[in-house]
């Protein structure tokens, strides 16, 4: 899984710039987007120093504003989500993005040696949710495929699921999920993940 994780966090760098961008022509924008934020990875010493400021600058101005992390933790959450309270729903929602941020951190300055490939890209016009197919490989690994499925809302396309070589990320923390519900409630699982969070 984090082997996974590093792949999947290698995209959302690349791949959060062009769903930022202009909306023609996406395979092409995403591959040049990509280069290009790679480029810089492996240019900036202070990030491959892991420089704490400026990775976590460049999390919250390029990765963050991809992702539609209500509708992710809804779908993490799964068929207990509408059970939770107004109020438990918000505190889920962003334990669930801090988790996710501090995976992001911990890991961005590993992946600059990565390799992306973006499949031939497949959408109607008027597609409300499409899947952008993209394949990373490392010297020395197996690729990895890693479908993104996004969906258009007023204020952009945002991520709300990955799927890292056939295993989607919502499915897997839903799992997780599922088991501390069962111990403790929807308030467990808020404990469970601000307990995690509060981890180094």
């Amino acid at each position: 899984m984090i082997r996974s994780l590093n792949y999947f966090i290698l995209l959302l760098v690349g791949f959060s710039a062009f769903v930022q961008a202009s909306e023609p022509g996406p395979d092409a924008l995403a591959r040049s987007v990509t280069n290009d934020v790679l480029r810089i990875l492996r240019q900036d010493k202070d990030l491959s120093n892991g420089n704490n400021a400026k990775v976590n600058a460049l999390v919250e101005q390029k990765i963050l504003p991809l992702f539609d992390f209500k509708h992710m933790t809804q779908l993490a959450v799964g068929k207990h989500w509408p059970k939770a309270s107004s109020e438990q729903q918000d505190a889920l929602t962003g334990e669930f993005r801090t988790m996710l941020v501090r995976t992001y951190t911990s890991s961005l300055t590993s992946v600059a040696d990565y390799k992306i490939e973006f499949k031939p890209f497949r959408a109607s016009p008027g597609d409300a949710e499409v899947v952008v197919s993209t394949e990373v490989t490392k010297p020395g690994t197996p690729p990895i495929p890693i479908d993104y499925r996004l969906e258009k809302l007023a204020n952009g396309w945002k991520v709300f699921d990955v799927v890292v070589d056939n295993v989607s990320l919502v499915t897997v923390y839903r799992n997780s999920f599922n088991s501390e519900v069962r111990k403790g409630g929807v308030d467990g699982l808020i404990a469970a993940l601000a307990r995690r969070n509060q981890k180094p």
